[in-house]
């Protein structure tokens, strides 16, 4: 059976794919481009990499997969998904599968204001988002955000006040940065899995954050944020896991981000019975079609150490190679 390859696997997203995998009977190889990557130091085989910015990134990836015999690409990085995408061609010549979108949705999730057009263009509500430059008075609660990058709410500041949103102003980039009203409510992640140009599978996460992440999740069957989610993907159309980000006021679901990736939550999502690598996997690899039963749990995160003997970082800075000696994150 193909082995599967996830990269950026330092991150949380990288490395919530590696434990949704960590489940499932695939062989899975890692890379990233520090050796101190702590998912390198908790997978079958790891490998070290190249980033994203270097010409030879995707060559080091396709020499990794035809190597270990990978069918699939899980990026872990959002920096990771452009160059997989330009270059899936070259992949898929030797029956090797990059689970990405194409450039155009890359791009289209990648920035908050075009993000936000694209969702009221299906009749659906977002917090009202302008380019910062517009913006010549406060007017109610916003939020300044990078228009395009800035995962994991990277350069966010939430101004309540007048002195609070002259001061904030200050600190971002003017030409890329977007001023959007701040939502008053409950806020949720919802993941989803598109194949075939259509929605096979929804989850919905209310979420409490720290620092940019989930610190806490509670999974719920709400129908309502299910069909809107649905509606999304089916006109987007992304390729494999669709992570969507919204807040809840009035009972009304106001969208305000979306990733076409997998997400940190990955595999607390596989936790509660939706994990979206192994849905694709499964399909991409053996044929099955997808299937998943969702349980309604709470799920707590909490810090966990991985004890790395120095002599494994240093063969991995040496040879570039490490076989795994069965730890998990």
């Amino acid at each position: 059976m193909k082995k599967i390859l996830v990269t950026g696997v330092g991150g949380g997203v990288g490395q919530s794919v590696l434990k949704a995998l960590s489940r499932t009977p695939y062989g899975v190889v890692a890379t990233d481009a520090e050796a101190l990557a702590a998912g390198l130091h908790a997978a079958h085989k790891a490998y070290w990499g190249r980033y994203a910015s270097d010409p030879r990134f995707t060559d080091r990836l396709l020499e990794i997969c035809l190597a270990e015999q990978c069918g699939l690409i899980f990026a872990g990085h959002d920096v990771e998904l452009l160059p997989l995408s330009e270059n899936v061609d070259t992949f898929r010549a030797h029956g090797i599968v990059p689970v990405v979108s194409t450039p155009d949705i890359i791009r289209l999730c990648d920035d908050k204001l075009v993000t936000t057009q694209f969702v009221n263009s299906l009749g659906l509500p977002t917090p009202e988002t302008k380019k910062l430059s517009d913006v010549t008075t406060f007017e109610r609660p916003v939020v300044l955000k990078p228009q395009r990058g800035g995962a994991r709410s990277r350069g966010t500041y939430v101004a309540r006040t007048e002195k609070a949103f002259d001061l904030y102003r200050q600190l971002v980039d003017p030409h890329n940065c977007v001023a959007q009203e701040y939502i008053e409510g409950d806020e949720y992640t919802c993941g989803s899995v598109a194949l075939d140009g259509k929605c096979v599978g929804v989850i919905v996460m209310r979420r409490i954050l720290r620092d940019g992440d989930t610190y806490k999740a509670f999974v719920e069957h709400n129908p309502t944020l299910e069909a809107t989610v649905r509606t999304i993907v089916e006109a987007l159309k992304p390729f494999g896991a669709c992570n969507i980000q919204l807040r809840v006021k009035d009972g009304r679901p106001y969208v305000f981000e979306i990733n076409a990736r997998c997400s940190g939550t990955t595999a607390a999502r596989a936790l509660a019975g939706f994990n979206e690598p192994q849905i694709i996997a499964d399909y991409l690899l053996r044929g099955i079609e997808p299937s998943y039963s969702v349980d309604e749990v709470t799920i707590l995160r909490y810090w966990q150490e991985l004890v790395v003997p120095n002599s494994h970082v240093e063969q991995l800075r040496q040879t570039g190679f490490l076989r795994g000696d069965g730890t998990q994150l």
